[in-house]
């Protein structure tokens, strides 16, 4: 589903303009960088309004109207085809509708700085299920320690030589299975969606759509519909969907046009500490001393499995 720009295609520039063009992608990275790390701290002030469910759809509802506006400006159209939209209905579900409504309901029992971390899984969950779905991506022992020292660090987070004491269970194992769908979506798209010719904006916006419409089927049945306007929470559930998913898709995507996708992801490893300062700072969350040492250990594991082979 991501595009790259092949290289050589734009006509080269002179020195300067290159060095502001270095500093401009610095920027955006910066700036998704702090966008995901502050969705948690919004998810918390959502849901402090308003039911799981319903932050979810408002979160999906604007960062729909963002990818649509963008459509439009680029003049880009939805793909075509009942079989391409069937898988990008199971991508919507894995990478958009499951993970949001997990984060939300697991934000109701654990602090905005607990699911932060739990997010940086992702890459370890990625690694432990590219073992055994993704038979040519071998790893090596470096990834395979990195595995192992990530969850140790997962563990060091959730304090588990103290018996979990303090932590809501049923909450952290939401956050830590909203972290497993992302990577199950992304081997679920590499193998179902990867090659269709359409653009990455296109399919996005479609897989948006999607997971909205899900949302819409879902909310009114299980959450019903709002009683009463919550100003503040509603304000974050809007910045939540325009900045945190529409935006900050745009952003993602010229990232990794303009340096890559290995250097794009690199991301990740901001969002926990951002997330952490967040929490603790504007939300007044508590924080105790495993929680900063534990995160370090699983971005040190999630960034050791990042490490490929020489020429792989």
């Amino acid at each position: 589903m991501r595009t790259v720009t092949a290289p050589g295609t734009q006509s080269p520039a002179p020195a300067r303009p290159r060095a502001r063009a270095r500093l401009d992608w610095r920027l955006r990275f910066g700036a998704l960088s702090l966008i995901w790390g502050f969705s948690f701290l919004l998810i918390k002030v959502g849901t402090g309004g308003y039911a799981p469910f319903q932050v979810t759809l408002g979160r999906l509802v604007f960062g729909t109207a963002v990818l649509a506006a963008a459509m439009a400006v680029k003049r880009e159209r939805l793909p075509r085809g009942t079989r391409l939209w069937g898988h990008l209905a199971v991508a919507a579900f894995l990478l958009n509708a499951l993970p949001f409504s997990l984060f939300a309901y697991s934000e109701l029992t654990i602090p905005s700085t607990l699911a932060g971390i739990c997010n940086a899984t992702s890459p370890l969950w990625g690694m432990a299920l590219s073992l055994v779905a993704l038979s040519e991506d071998r790893p090596t022992r470096v990834r395979v320690a990195g595995l192992g020292l990530g969850f140790l660090g997962v563990l060091t987070v959730l304090g588990a030589w103290q018996g979990f004491h303090g932590l809501d269970a049923t909450g952290t194992a939401m956050a830590l299975l909203a972290s497993l769908s992302y990577p199950v979506g992304w081997i679920y798209v590499r193998r179902k969606l990867a090659g269709t010719g359409d653009s990455h904006l296109s399919m996005t916006g479609a897989q948006l759509l999607l997971a909205t419409v899900q949302l819409a089927v879902v909310t009114p049945l299980s959450a019903g519909f709002p009683t009463h306007v919550s100003l503040v929470p509603l304000l974050a559930i809007t910045a939540l969907g325009a900045l945190g998913t529409g935006l900050a898709v745009l952003i993602q995507y010229g990232l990794v046009a303009e340096v890559g996708p290995t250097t794009a992801q690199m991301v990740t490893y901001f969002i926990p500490v951002i997330a952490t300062a967040a929490g603790v700072a504007i939300l007044g969350e508590s924080l105790r001393w495993t929680t900063p040492v534990g995160a370090v250990i699983v971005l040190a594991g999630a960034a050791l499995t990042q490490v490929r082979r020489k020429g792989a």
